[in-house]
């Protein structure tokens, strides 16, 4: 196995090296830094998230700095402050042996003030986002003509971003001499149209093969009824002790509401979204780095960037709107050579994408099954039996205390100690899990019959906007208390404290007697059966609002006509 002795690195890398604990380079810094070292062409860098891209990259770079020289000599370009900050402190820790050595990062949502004064100090490297670079390339303050290396970082999420444009003035701005390097999880046609446009023969350089995720996690998936995910979601969590973890959401709303319920049940839960200021930002992603929470409830937009070391799980509530995103979202666990798992709860009607994932990750997604109430309980058992069994005992230590425990025990026997070691660790999950049902639905492989139109029922429930109510939960509380997926819904008004949905007839009766009494957020459902409000003709109305009454408004009297009492008057 290749040594980082062996790659060409000079003494004062290899000790900042071996004082982060490295000893052998990764796959693609064992191929890159050697060529970076000897060889003058561009990079083109095929790589996923915690495969040690930045030593790879700012190892040859730090060792062909002139650090005699005021000049700006490197520029790295991430997609966001996080990643920024990131890949400047990994840069700065790999050359605290080399004397001289000025670097520093620039950044939107922080004060031009600092960062002017530290460009005009002459960094030899800067790491920065596009948008606030091109902002002080306008102001004349930010100087690229002694550029000497350029590093596009994770150059599909900036383009994601929508950096375009930034990226053409900055990639035409620098120094055209320089060498151009560009590393990418996926090559997407704007990514390959900035390789053509402002790199001349580059070499490529894959780890693994072309858009694979990272060769360490492992993927599974998991069907389930939209109505259902959120309590899947805490079946998988409930499953495993110690799980640190992203969950994914499609949109903030969704991130705030998992979040909330999540905290709400008792997880250590955080959100992260695009209605946090920077400073909130930074305090959620400061305590979920730290531990706690362990659970970080996100949308890709905010997350992006986020890097945080021994994930054990990166968790798809929702599949991603881009199927090559999903590779983004998996790289974050799995790193540095440890293992992780992707799970991604997959509805009744996205089983086709799982097929799209595939191609694009390069591998198959195991198909897993939600984990029954007895098979959380069995799990959590064995792992606090594992754990029992390994501990280290001192007995020197607990020995002063053995003789009051026996004494306080002595009344029970074997069987009955078990018990009640059993009941302290899990009496919430036996309580939470028992009598629950099977999430995982039965997939007929018979076509679909095909649904008759039939006559309609209203029915009113006393909950609306203020109870934060929409209509998919209203659906999913509908098919939850009548324990049944099939029950035709039409029209669903929400007002501010109460809503009317339309069911089929046919299922009116059992619908009513399920929803009354079933509570939601803490409030008690009522239900009450709404008139008939269609006109004499049978035609159906167009939609309209419940005004709280049990009549619609009356109608208004036509222009030019005087009801009876004013003829009368």
């Amino acid at each position: 196995m290749i040594s980082f002795d062996q790659l060409g690195l000079n003494t004062a890398l290899l000790d900042a090296i071996k004082a982060r604990g490295f000893e052998t380079p990764t796959p693609i810094q064992a191929e890159m830094i050697p060529f970076l070292l000897t060889e003058e062409r561009d990079v083109t860098g095929l790589a996923q998230t915690g495969t040690g891209k930045t030593a790879a990259f700012g190892l040859p770079i730090l060792q062909n700095l002139d650090l005699q020289s005021r000049s700006t000599q490197a520029l790295i370009l991430t997609p966001t402050r996080e990643l920024g900050l990131q890949v400047s402190r990994e840069i700065a820790e790999y050359g605290k042996n080399l004397r001289g050595l000025r670097t520093t990062t620039v950044y939107g949502g922080a004060p031009f003030g600092p960062q002017i004064r530290d460009l005009r100090a002459g960094p030899h490297i800067i790491t920065a986002t596009p948008g606030r670079l091109k902002d002080l390339l306008d102001k004349g303050i930010a100087d690229l003509s002694a550029l000497r290396f350029l590093v596009l970082d994770e150059a599909d999420q900036m383009l994601d971003m929508g950096f375009k444009d930034e990226l053409d003035a900055i990639l035409a701005t620098a120094n055209p001499s320089r060498r151009t390097l560009l590393f990418s999880a996926t090559m997407p046609p704007e990514v390959a149209r900035i390789a053509a446009t402002y790199m001349k023969n580059p070499h490529e350089i894959v780890s693994g093969r072309r858009n694979q995720s990272v060769g360490t996690v492992i993927h599974y998936f998991y069907r389930v009824h939209a109505h259902d995910k959120y309590e899947a979601l805490r079946r998988l969590i409930d499953v495993k002790s110690g799980m640190y973890a992203i969950i994914f959401c499609r949109t903030r709303e969704t991130v705030k509401d998992v979040a909330a319920r999540l905290s709400r049940d008792g997880y250590t839960a955080d959100a992260l979204h695009g209605e946090l200021a920077q400073n909130q930002r930074d305090s959620v992603m400061d305590r979920f780095r730290e531990g706690n929470p362990s659970l970080l409830v996100a949308t890709d937009v905010a997350a992006r960037g986020l890097d945080v070391d021994n994930l054990t799980h990166v968790i798809h509530y929702d599949l991603p709107d881009e199927v090559s995103a999903y590779t983004h979202r998996s790289g974050r666990t799995g790193r540095a050579g440890k293992s992780g798992a992707s799970l991604a709860l997959v509805h009744m009607r996205e089983g086709h994408r799982v097929a799209q994932i595939e191609r694009i990750i390069g591998r198959k997604m195991e198909e897993a099954k939600i984990p029954r109430g007895h098979d959380i309980c069995e799990a959590r058992l064995m792992d606090l039996l594992l754990r029992v069994k390994d501990v280290e005992v001192n007995e020197e230590a607990v020995g002063p205390y053995l003789q009051a425990v026996r004494d306080s025990l002595a009344e029970f026997d074997r069987e009955e100690l078990l018990q009640r070691f059993i009941s302290v660790e899990f009496n919430r999950f036996l309580e939470q899990y028992a009598g629950s049902v099977d999430l995982n639905p039965t997939v007929s492989k018979a076509p679909p019959k095909r649904r008759e139109s039939g006559p309609m029922v209203s029915l009113r429930l006393n909950v609306g906007r203020r109870q934060s109510i929409l209509p998919p939960q209203i659906i999913g509380m509908i098919n939850k208390a009548t324990d049944s997926g099939n029950i035709r819904i039409g029209r669903i008004n929400i007002d501010a404290d109460s809503c009317e949905v339309q069911v089929d007839s046919a299922m009116a009766q059992r619908v009513e007697q399920a929803l009354n009494g079933y509570s939601f957020q803490g409030k008690t459902i009522r239900v009450e059966r709404v008139a008939d409000r269609r006109p004499a003709t049978g035609k159906q109305r167009g939609p309209w609002r419940s005004s709280g009454k049990d009549r619609p408004p009356a109608r208004r009297p036509k222009k030019g006509r005087k009801d009876k009492a004013s003829r009368n008057g």
